[in-house]
């Protein structure tokens, strides 16, 4: 892309980065982005004025509510990029100062003495005093300096853009973490239960074994098949506390600390709102916070090169100076005493050995870097929301096979426990039956956080988890 373009695209990004934030509709890096999405067949498109700042309190459970909001206000990491968002504005209102005059001050007095012999016996003193204000200016005749701000607004803009990315990824990440948490709290209740049901079984089994009804084999299947539900238990409660100290971790406290957070309230598997609206792909690439500040960057180093550009031209420098010397202090106000200067120099580069042309060069590879940096972002942006809403639907699909299957297989378990109570069938149909509702019961956990995860992440490629309030 050749630097007339160059220009041009970032003008028109900057008139979309111009006030409130990003707007930029026609023009995302030379990317087509399409009218509509290609998989959100089912789900209703919303208003541009959808608000997806706070997706999590869709779920309709508290207890996500109050971990993600303490995490928002204590995690090290959004305290860190609060602080580059400072560093960031400082080093603006630096750059900013440049463009006006600097002005210094100074002041002295010496003191001196001679002797008229090599006895001291006559002492001759003197004294004298001096000040002055020295004033100097780079006048910026070819927007050096307006360059250079620029870039640091832009950076400045790019920070809060960081700002808002790690504020949707820290939100997604624990709800990831906590979805994953319930599902593990749900497994344990349904295998503990399961175990409670295998344990009638190897005693119904010891006891038909006692009474010469079956043989040791019989008793033998049947605790074996107990022992191994049992060694689920220490896993699933390994999660749970493992689990509980990420999700501490993640909001920026110790291990335990919410725990008690965590115990109590509902403790069930976060379920998705079915109305989830998902605008259109121009709505998604201006909300996302990491299209924002890859336009922001991109805006920088258009600058930058602007900058390296001005120094093929002149420059005019100002500088003045305004003194009193007076040979007592008592004489300082004297106007007699005092003195003025001003120069005024203009100078330019005539011979550098490619000095200047080498970086202009380097500056705008750097832009070329961020152009593609962009177009990579939005790529990305549109391939994400695309893969989350194939998974929406697709582990929805999943989720409604599964929870028939266990249905079935649960009603078959029961009726296998029944038949062998009574006598009429044999432990095995019976530990085969335990064995596939435990699977299923597995695999239908695992969807459900699947499902769970999908609409997470559907949400944050949305561009949600942040707002320009918060």
């Amino acid at each position: 892309m050749t630097s007339h373009r160059i220009f041009l695209f970032s003008a028109f990004i900057l008139i979309g980065l111009s006030g409130c934030g990003v707007r930029s509709v026609a023009l995302h890096g030379g990317v087509s982005v399409p009218a509509d999405w290609k998989n959100a067949a089912g789900f209703p498109v919303a208003s541009p004025t959808r608000d997806l700042s706070r997706w999590w309190k869709r779920f309709d459970d508290p207890g996500l509510n109050r971990v993600i909001s303490d995490a928002l206000g204590n995690s090290p990491d959004m305290a860190s990029a609060s602080a580059r968002i400072r560093e960031a504005r400082s080093r603006r209102d630096a750059e900013v100062a440049s463009l006006f005059p600097s002005l210094r001050g100074a002041a002295s007095a010496t003191a001196s003495s001679t002797a008229d012999d090599g006895f001291g016996s006559d002492w001759k003193g003197g004294s004298s005093s001096a000040a002055a204000l020295n004033a100097s200016w780079e006048a910026d005749l070819f927007g050096q300096r307006r360059s250079t701000i620029a870039a640091a607004t832009a950076q400045v803009g790019a920070t809060e853009e960081n700002f808002n990315s790690v504020q949707a990824a820290l939100a997604s990440e624990i709800a990831i973490a906590y979805t994953r948490l319930r599902v593990a709290e749900a497994a344990l209740e349904v295998l503990l239960r399961i175990v409670s049901s295998r344990e009638q079984t190897s005693q119904l089994a010891t006891w038909r074994t006692q009474s010469g009804e079956a043989d040791s084999l019989e008793s033998s299947q049947a605790l074996s098949s107990l022992e191994q539900a049992r060694a689920g238990v220490p896993a699933l409660r390994q999660t749970i506390a493992q689990s509980r100290n990420l999700l501490a971790l993640l909001a920026g406290r110790t291990p335990g600390s919410l725990d008690g957070l965590l115990s109590s309230g509902k403790q069930s598997i976060p379920n998705p709102s079915a109305s989830l609206a998902v605008g259109i792909p121009a709505d998604t690439l201006r909300q996302r916070p990491d299209v924002r500040l890859a336009g922001y960057q991109l805006l920088a180093a258009a600058a930058q090169t602007r900058a390296a550009d001005a120094e093929r031209f002149p420059s005019l420098n100002l500088s003045g100076s305004l003194g009193v010397n007076a040979l007592g202090a008592a004489k300082i106000f004297n106007p007699d005493t005092a003195s003025s200067a001003l120069i005024a120099s203009l100078t330019g580069p005539i011979f550098d050995a490619g000095r200047i042309r080498a970086n202009i060069n380097a500056q705008r590879a750097v832009e070329e870097q961020a152009l593609q940096t962009y177009r990579a972002t939005v790529l990305t942006a549109l391939s994400e929301v695309e893969d989350s809403l194939i998974a929406c639907r697709r582990t929805s699909e999943r989720l409604d096979t599964l929870e028939k299957a266990t249905a079935a297989a649960r009603e078959a378990a029961d009726l296998a426990q029944q038949s062998y109570q009574a006598g009429e069938t044999d432990i095995l149909t019976v530990l085969d039956a335990q064995r596939s509702l435990l699977g299923l019961e597995s695999n239908l956990f695992n969807a459900r956080a699947d499902r769970t995860t999908s609409y997470i992440q559907l949400y944050k490629a949305l561009g949600g988890g942040w707002s320009a309030g918060s």
